[in-house]
Formats: structure tokens, C-alpha cells, sequence
């Protein structure tokens, strides 16, 4: 089916015929509250491009409209009372189309009822239960889209949507609709699929056999829960635009609920909250949870939403100013087409009680046994925002049948624990680019494009996890660095065997958790299950080596640990018939009938009526003289006998005529006729037991998913592990020393990880060192010229702390790091625009955070604090911050200024402070050039990157303003004025020093000794 890509002239309403333009009138006259879609971007006024397309070719459409659909060619019915839905998003488009007034009397000659066909009776039905949801609408060999439905997949698909009846109407192929139903989620929609829930040959012999094909929601989708046989990325794609599409899947796809409790917070007025947080991959089968005290910055809750990345937010109705702005300033960062969609649900929802009763319902199934009561107790000693989130997000979930996964309370996980991670909040993951760009929010240029060379998707996702939460404790850290370790020693060609094992693997993570849902199809759970056992034995064949060679505890364990895990996986593949599995058969699915005796029954009564259709071709044999006589199947119509039309004479009369070509005519004895109706009613019977037996069998199948999910998670962090090994195979990497009790990061010759990347071979990055210790020298005051390499510098002491604690190699010659407890940054300089923030008044809430969060065991990273005001002020408040870290906090601190008198604090604390600035050298020969008038020219500047002891004088602010292109008149003006301002500032200092020596001095020959001097250095 090709896709029409030229629009239709667009013509004026004066070419519309008055029969049209009447019932347009009629259509657009229905008055209701307009109904909001629960997507990213609602779309505002009427949406007019469907019938702008059409309109030309409206009064053809409704006089033809009759050939194009027989279901809705039926009776028409004749409303008296138009249906209580409110048909606005079906017809309000059609308002622009209205005919002039004088043409207003001729309305009223017209009827007034309007008539639907029983198609659009049940589409408004359904309608009227899905109001936010984008139908497609299973009719024949396509699928449908209604009224607004329609015009919006016009313009989203870049299909073609015309009149029929009293609806604009769409319609795509039904072989096209997982790549259809994709592209309307990833604009943010929420889209169900209804399908007819009859077939021909049941309805023919049921009580409904003159009325419409019966239809039912049978799946909704949205972001977070794009997962089902309709939207199946692991169907054979033709297309190679469509497997890119497909396969260029977001890692993860979170649905965040979010709950606050602004009553329980201690400064309700500042705008304080409690807040509680639970989000679900239902995709993977992942629940993470997490509760917290926030301030009215809401820094907290942004850190975990940027942590998360999630693609759908579930929130109530009603949020405080706070959290409102902080969601719309995450939500419009990204492109139109990757905002976060965002659901709303009534506040009742998010009530304690109201929860504690869903929870306990939904809990309490399970309550009569042990398990099912310790299930409730671990849910109701969580935190009452987090229990809130909980069971709205169940709520939510049971309208998409995908609320199972959250039976299993032991599975949750917190998102953030002090104890076992290190703490990088929002500020700190956007500064130092952990997951993406700040250019453009790619993840190419972030840490973890790095550090990412795995091989499946699921052992990508838990790298991701690894990355935002690197360990607090050394055991553990140490456990991840011997498994890299031994990988790059090992000579065995186990490591080899098993990572090239790994990567011919699909996404079996959201393979399994499809299955877990009853969601997936009989080609993805072969596909799943043999994947799985072909794993089982391959890395079965390697324990012995494994158990010899394999030395890491971490790698060994889970390596051992698999095929023990994935045993069952033998067991469900011998059941299934692989040719049927693979093309969807699900009647020739199962192998042994004898565990399914209803499809074994129905097997053998449709043997029974095919052998009596069998035993009656000996008397239509003997009938018609002929021995020779079989039956022949055309078009496939069965069981047909073929006669040439020059005999068609000694036909008996009661056959039945079923086609005729020129040379010959094909008939059905009465016995026939009514044993094949038979027949096909059993054989759709026996798609429909199929059907039951193959969701008992997931059922069956789902009581191992746990063990299942075990096994891929092991498979994931030696993936990860593999990842690791292959950065630490790089030039220069060295395995970096952690301790629990030092407080200490030294690093030599240390490199920033992602410039050191993104220069290549070329470019070599200058190496620089760092030596901060909590006994010695804990804080750097680092000056230097504007583009000196000052921000890459602290960034890349920060990411080689990271990258320590994750349990990676570091590029460095050597380095040594104390458990740090959290990295805090204040870099940059833009104001917040959503939050209602100044650039400075940015400045200072971060750094505010921070003095609030950080403790002696962390690192912290001030860049250029104060510059947002004047000068005195900026001073002032770095030069008091600064010094409450080195006195007060006692922190690790790198601190980056153009203020010289901050430098001062090094006299003041010569064993915690040290003074450095990026090296440079100035080209005296350009800079000294003078023109004919003697006038000023900037210096000229060669950046050196190397860190140095000592204070930079100045910035050579100058020298960027060269660099940038700043037009030569103006840059001669300004390196005058900088004279000027510099030698105004040089003569303050002079008298400065002179009024401060003679005030010291005490006779009067001292007092003709300084004369003299002053007097000289005047002249």
C-alpha cells in the first residue's frame, strides 16, 4: 500500500454542494466540554488539516461512500436523541467549512436528525470509554482512525484522511500497524487498538448474525508501556527504514509517579516538601522507589528525574508552583518529538487512604498464605508519599493489564541509598556531562558514551545504573575492578567464547517481561526461549574451564550461577513446534496434545467431518460416472468438483454453483455445503482454544520469569564487566587504588576521559596531576586565562573519581582515591527562565546546596563563584564561601577564580590551600607591536593546559575577545582602556602602600627616606 504523499488542491466552501455543507453544520453544532488529551503537546484550537486536504472532494466522497465499506452500507439509524458523547473531537474541524449566512434559511428545510451507520454508533461507544486514547480500529484488512483520530494521523503518519459519513476517516494496512502505532507513541499519544473480537464463519451460526462485527479494546500504549504482540520490534521488518526506527529504541522507558506531602515538611512556607517518588520499566519489569525532604529548589526530585531520564510522568491533578516549574523546565529541554509525556490523575488517587485500602486489596490476594502477608508488610512500612505513588501507579497500570508486575514486592528497589552510593545530584550530572551533552543533550560526549562498549541492550541498560550510582563501599568496588583485571590478564579463551556469545543475543530482558504480561507473540517467545537455551548450553559446555580459569568471585559466581538458572528453558522448547512457532500457527503449536485436551478434542472432531468429506467423494464419484474424480481448492474455497461447461448439463440440480471460468464450472454437493460450513466453524473454534491454551501456557511459563530475570541480570553485569575491560585495554589506563579511610584523591598524570576520546590519536590531551588530601593540602585556588583549560581540569579530576568508584580504570599513570561520599559542582552561567531565576540568583542556590549537603568526605567543585555580581560583592561572598569550606567543612575543594584576592586565603591556611593556575605564555614580539599612533593591541596568548604552582596576574580577557573574532577597532579600544582601568588600579595600590608605610614610621630621617623614594618612582 503506498502512502499518498501529494495533497489535494485546496478549494473554497463555495465549491461544496448544500446537501455537504448542511451536514457539516450539523456535525460542527454539537456543543459539550472540549475533551484534553492526556499527551505532551495538546494540540491547540480545531485541528483543520484533514479537511483542509479534502474538502475539494467531500460531495464525491459522500456519494460514493456507499461502495467503499459494507459494514457500514447496513441500515441506517435514525437517531432522535444525538448519543450523550460529546462528538466534538470528531466534528469540530468542520466548523471552518460553514456555508454563508444566506444560505441559513435553507437549513431549516433540512432534517434535523442526524444518521449514523451501527460503525460509527459503536466507534462513539467506544469512544465515549477511551476519551484520551488515539483508536485504530480493526475493520477487514486495515485499521481506521475516527473523527479527530483521524486528521491527527494524517498529519503525525503522513496519510491520507477524506469524509465518509459523518466522520473524517484514515486508515493504514494491518500488516503496517506496529510501525504505526510507534510512531503516534513517540509523539506522545496514547493510542488503543480495537479489534474485532468475532469471526465470519462463528457469527454466521450465532444469535448476532445480521448485526456488526463485535469489537473490544484489546490493548492500549503509551511511552513507558509500548510492549505487546502489536507493537513487536522483533517481528521480521522488511523495511530498513522501519528496523532503524524500531531498533533505535530509548534504553529505558520509566514511568515516574510523583507524590508530595507538603503538610509533613519542616518549612511549609519556604515551599518545603515531602516528597515520594516510585518508577516502573513495566517493559523490564524494573521498580525503583525513593523518598525525600526537598526545598523549594527542588534539586533533589531533579536529580532523580534526570537520573531516571524517565518517558512518562504520572502525576495528580494538582502539584505545589515549585514542582510544577521545575516539570516544565525537564519536559521542554527535549525536541518536540522526545518530550515526556505526561498523564494526569485526580488527587483522590494520591490520598493515604485511598491508596492504603487499593494497596491492601491489591496485596491482600495473597494474604492468606505467609508470603502474601510479609508482601504487605514490606509495602506498608514504605514511606506514605512512596505508597501514595504506589498505588496510583497500580491504577494506572491495571487500564494497560500490566499491573502484574508489581507483585512481587521484593524486587523494588530504592533509588538512592547514602550507605551504598556515592551522591551526584542534577546540578552535578548536567555539569560534569555523566549522560549526556550539554550541547545537545546527545549521550555521544557524555562519560557514559565512554564507557559503553556493551553488546546487548540489557547489559547497556544496567552500565547506565552503574554510571549514576558509583559505590560507596571498597569491597565492592574492588570486587569489579579484579573482574576487569583479570580480563585483560587472562590468555584464556573463555572471556573470548562468552562474549561472543553475548553478542548474538536479542533483548531478552523485555522478551522476558513481554512474556510475563501475556503480551508477546509465538515467534518472540520462541525466539526468547531458544536464545535462552542456546545461552544455558553454550556457557554449560564452559564450567569446567570457567570453574579453572575463571579466578574473580564476581565474574565466576555469576557465570556458574546461569545455567542453573536457565535449565527450565529445555523443557518449554521441546513442547513447541518450531515452524509453527515462527510463522504464528498457534494450532500446530504444541507437539504433545496430551497436557491440552481441548485442542486435541476440536482436532479430532475437524478429522472427524474431513474424513466424512473424504468418504463422500466415493458417491459423488459413483454419481457423476467418474472415478477418476477428485476435489480441487481454488481461491481457497475447498472440497470444490470441476466440471467442464460443455457437460455442465448432468450437474444435478440441487448442487451449488461456486465459480466458473470459460473453460469450466466448480460446484458444492448440498453435503458438502453444509459439512464445510461445519468445518470452518470448528476450525475458527480451534484458533480461539489455541488461543486460551497458549495464555494458560505463559501462565505456566511466567512461575520461572523470576529465576529467568535472575540469570539475564548476571548475563548484563558480565557484559558490564566486559565493557570495563575493554576502556581499561586503552593506552594509559591504570587500576586505580580505593580505600574506605583516606581522604585523599591523587592522580598522575590524570587525562580528561571524554576529550582524551574525542581528540583521538592526533590531538594528544596534556596530562596534569592532582594531589588533595584531608590531612595536608585539601582545597586548590586555580586561576588563569579565560580558555586556559581551568573547567576541563576540575571536571576531570571529578569524572576520574567517578570512574574509580564505578569500579573502572582510569586514564592516568597512577591514582590513588579515598571513598568519596559525593560530588557537588557549581559551573556555568545561564538563568532559569521556568524557575523564575537570575543567572547569580542560580549561582547562589546551587552553591547554597551544596554548603547545606556536602561533608568532609566530599569533593567539591566551585567554578568562578561570584562573577554573576559587582565586583566587591563576588569577592566577598567567594572569597566567605571558600573559606567556610576550608574551616568548616573541610572538604576536598577545587575553586576556580579570577579573583587574585581570594589567593590570600593561602597565607591564611598554607597547610590546607594551595595556589595554582593553568601555564601560559605571552608572545612578547606581537604583543609589543605598536602602530603609527602607538596605540594598544591585546596580547597574544599561547595556552600551555599544564597546571602550575602559583597565581595567574591576569585573565587576558582580551585574548578570548581575539580568539572569538571581535572586530580589530574594538579590541584596540578596549586593550587602551584596559591600560587606563589597569595602571588607575596599579596607582590605587601604590598609594595604598605608601599611606600604610608612613603611617609605620616613627622618626624623621625615616621620613626624608621615603620622600625621596616616592618622589623618584613619581618622576
Amino acid at each position: 500500500m503506498k502512502i499518498l504523499d501529494v495533497e489535494p488542491k485546496k478549494c473554497d466552501g463555495s465549491r461544496l454542494c448544500l446537501k455537504t455543507l448542511d451536514k457539516l453544520r450539523e456535525f460542527s453544532s454539537d456543543s459539550g466540554q472540549s475533551h484534553t488529551r492526556g499527551q505532551v503537546l495538546p494540540f491547540q484550537g480545531s485541528q483543520s488539516a484533514g479537511l483542509e486536504k479534502c474538502a475539494s472532494i467531500a460531495e464525491r466522497t459522500l456519494e460514493t461512500n456507499s461502495t467503499l465499506h459494507s459494514e457500514e452500507t447496513g441500515s441506517q439509524i435514525s437517531q432522535k436523541e444525538e448519543p450523550s458523547f460529546d462528538l466534538n473531537q470528531f466534528s469540530a474541524s468542520h466548523k471552518s467549512y460553514e456555508k454563508p449566512q444566506n444560505t441559513s434559511n435553507t437549513n431549516n428545510n433540512k432534517r434535523t436528525k442526524t444518521v449514523y451507520t451501527p460503525l460509527e454508533l459503536q466507534v462513539i461507544e467506544l469512544k465515549k470509554q477511551y476519551k484520551d486514547a488515539i483508536l485504530c480500529v480493526e475493520c477487514g484488512y486495515k485499521y481506521r482512525f475516527f473523527g479527530e483520530d483521524a486528521e491527527i494521523a494524517a498529519k503525525e503518519l503522513n496519510i491520507f484522511c477524506h469524509l465518509d459519513h459523518n466522520f473524517m476517516t484514515a486508515s493504514i494496512p494491518t500488516f503496517r500497524l506496529f510501525v504505526h502505532v510507534r510512531r503516534l507513541v513517540a509523539k506522545g499519544y496514547k493510542v488503543g487498538v480495537v479489534k474485532q473480537t468475532e469471526t465470519a464463519a462463528l457469527k454466521a451460526v450465532g444469535e448476532n448474525k445480521s448485526s456488526l462485527f463485535s469489537r473490544k479494546l484489546t490493548a492500549l500504549y503509551t511511552k513507558s508501556t509500548l510492549i505487546g504482540e502489536d507493537v513487536n520490534p522483533l517481528l521480521k521488518l522488511d523495511d530498513p527504514a522501519d528496523v532503524e526506527e524500531i531498533t533505535s529504541d530509548v534504553t529505558d522507558n520509566y514511568l515516574l509517579c510523583i507524590c508530595e506531602n507538603e503538610e509533613n515538611s519542616r518549612n511549609k512556607k519556604k515551599g518545603d516538601a515531602v516528597i515520594g517518588i516510585v518508577a516502573i520499566q513495566p517493559t523490564t519489569g524494573e521498580v525503583v522507589y525513593d523518598s525525600f525532604q526537598d526545598s523549594a529548589s527542588r534539586l533533589e526530585l531533579e536529580s532523580r528525574v534526570l537520573r531516571l531520564q524517565p518517558v512518562e510522568l504520572l502525576l495528580p491533578s494538582n502539584l505545589s508552583d515549585q514542582s510544577e516549574r521545575l516539570l516544565k523546565s525537564l519536559t521542554s529541554v527535549s525536541l518536540q518529538d522526545d518530550r515526556i509525556r505526561i498523564e494526569r490523575m485526580k488527587n483522590v488517587h494520591f490520598e493515604y487512604s485511598h491508596a492504603f485500602q487499593l494497596i491492601t486489596d491489591f496485596y491482600a490476594r495473597e494474604a492468606l498464605d505467609i508470603t502474601g502477608s510479609q508482601k504487605l508488610s514490606v509495602i506498608l512500612n514504605l514511606a506514605k508519599p512512596v505508597i501514595c505513588s504506589l498505588a496510583a501507579i497500580i491504577t494506572y497500570l491495571k487500564e494497560f493489564n500490566l499491573e502484574k508486575i508489581l507483585n512481587n514486592p521484593s524486587n523494588f528497589k530504592q533509588l538512592s541509598s547514602e550507605a551504598e552510593y556515592m551522591k551526584i545530584n542534577a546540578t552535578t550530572l548536567k555539569n560534569l556531562e555523566i549522560l549526556q551533552n550539554q550541547t545537545d543533550l546527545k549521550t555521544k560526549g557524555s562519560l557514559f558514551w565512554v564507557l559503553d562498549h556493551t553488546k546487548t541492550c540489557f547489559g547497556r541498560r544496567k552500565l547506565k545504573k552503574w554510571v549514576t550510582q558509583p559505590l560507596m563501599k571498597s569491597s565492592e568496588i574492588n570486587a569489579r575492578l579484579d573482574a576487569v583485571s583479570e580480563i585483560l590478564q587472562s590468555e584464556s579463551s573463555v572471556f573470548g567464547q562468552i562474549q561472543n556469545h553475548l553478542s548474538k543475543m536479542p533483548d531478552v530482558e523485555r522478551g522476558l517481561c513481554s512474556i510475563y504480561h501475556k503480551k508477546c507473540s509465538t515467534q518472540e517467545f520462541f525466539l526468547i526461549v531458544s536464545t535462552l537455551s542456546r545461552v544455558e548450553t553454550e556457557i554449560q559446555a564452559l564450567v569446567p574451564a570457567i570453574r579453572s580459569h575463571v579466578k574473580a568471585p564476581l565474574l565466576q559466581n555469576a557465570l556458574l550461577e546461569i545455567p542453573e538458572l536457565l535449565h527450565p528453558m529445555k523443557n518449554y522448547l521441546k513442547i513447541l513446534n518450531e515452524e509453527a512457532a515462527k510463522t504464528g500457527d498457534k494450532t500446530q503449536l504444541f507437539k504433545d496434545l496430551t497436557n491440552f485436551p481441548t485442542i486435541r478434542k476440536r482436532k479430532e472432531e475437524i478429522q472427524d467431518v474431513l474424513s466424512q468429506i473424504q468418504l463422500h467423494l466415493q458417491e459423488i464419484r459413483r454419481l457423476i460416472k467418474n472415478a477418476s474424480a477428485n476435489y480441487v481448492t481454488v481461491s481457497g474455497q475447498e472440497f470444490l468438483i470441476e466440471f467442464k461447461n460443455s457437460i455442465i448439463s448432468s450437474v444435478p440440480s440441487d448442487w451449488v454453483k461456486v465459480s466458473s471460468t470459460k473453460a469450466v464450472s466448480r460446484f458444492h454437493t448440498p453435503f458438502i455445503t453444509e459439512n464445510y460450513r461445519h468445518l470452518n466453524q470448528l476450525r475458527e473454534q480451534l484458533v480461539l482454544d489455541c488461543s486460551a491454551e497458549w495464555l494458560i501456557f505463559l501462565d505456566c511459563f511466567s512461575e520461572h520469569y523470576h529465576s529467568m530475570a535472575k540469570a539475564v541480570d548476571h548475563l548484563a553485569t558480565v557484559d558490564c564487566i566486559f565493557s570495563l575491560a575493554k576502556i581499561a585495554k586503552q593506552g594509559d589506563y591504570c587500576r586505580p587504588i580505593v580505600q574506605d579511610k583516606r581522604r585523599e584523591i591523587i592522580i598522575k598524570n590524570g587525562r580528561h576521559p571524554v576529550i582524551d576520546v574525542l581528540l583521538g590519536e592526533q590531538d594528544q590531551y596534556v596530562p596534569n596531576s592532582t594531589n588533595l588530601s584531608g590531612g595536608g593540602e585539601k582545597v586548590m585556588i586555580i586561576t588563569g586565562p579565560n580558555m586556559g583549560g581551568k573547567s576541563s581540569y576540575i571536571k576531570q579530576v571529578a569524572l576520574i573519581t567517578v570512574m574509580a568508584q564505578i569500579g573502572s580504570y582510569v586514564p592516568a599513570e597512577e591514582s590513588a582515591v579515598g571513598i568519596v561520599d559525593g560530588i557537588f559542582t557549581r559551573m556555568g552561567a545561564a538563568d532559569n527562565i521556568y524557575k523564575g531565576r537570575s543567572t547569580f540568583m542560580e549561582e547562589l542556590t546551587d552553591t547554597a546546596e551544596i554548603i547545606r549537603k556536602a561533608t568532609s568526605r566530599s569533593l567539591v567543585i566551585l567554578d568562578e563563584l561570584g562573577r554573576g555580581t559587582s565586583t566587591h560583592d563576588g569577592i566577598a561572598i567567594a572569597h566567605a564561601t571558600l573559606e567556610y569550606f576550608i574551616r568548616d567543612v573541610e572538604s576536598l575543594t577545587l575553586f576556580v577564580t579570577h579573583y587574585p584576592s581570594v589567593c590570600e586565603l593561602e597565607k591564611i591556611y598554607p597547610r590546607n590551600v594551595g595556589n595554582y593556575h593553568m601555564a601560559f605564555l605571552v608572545n612578547e614580539e606581537e604583543s609589543e607591536q605598536k602602530g603609527p599612533e602607538e596605540e594598544e593591541n591585546p596580547e597574544f596568548i599561547t595556552f600551555l593546559y599544564q597546571i602550575t604552582r602559583g597565581v595567574a596576574a591576569r585573565s587576558y580577557g582580551l585574548n578570548v575577545a581575539k580568539l572569538a573574532d571581535v572586530p580589530e577597532e574594538i579590541l584596540k579600544l578596549a586593550a587602551r582602556k584596559s591600560k587606563e582601568l589597569e595602571g588607575l588600579v596599579n596607582m590605587k595600590r601604590k598609594r595604598l602602600k605608601s599611606f600604610a608605610e608612613i603611617w609605620n614610621i616613627n622618626d624623621s630621617h625615616e621620613l626624608q627616606k621615603w620622600k625621596r623614594i616616592y618622589e623618584t618612582e613619581d618622576d
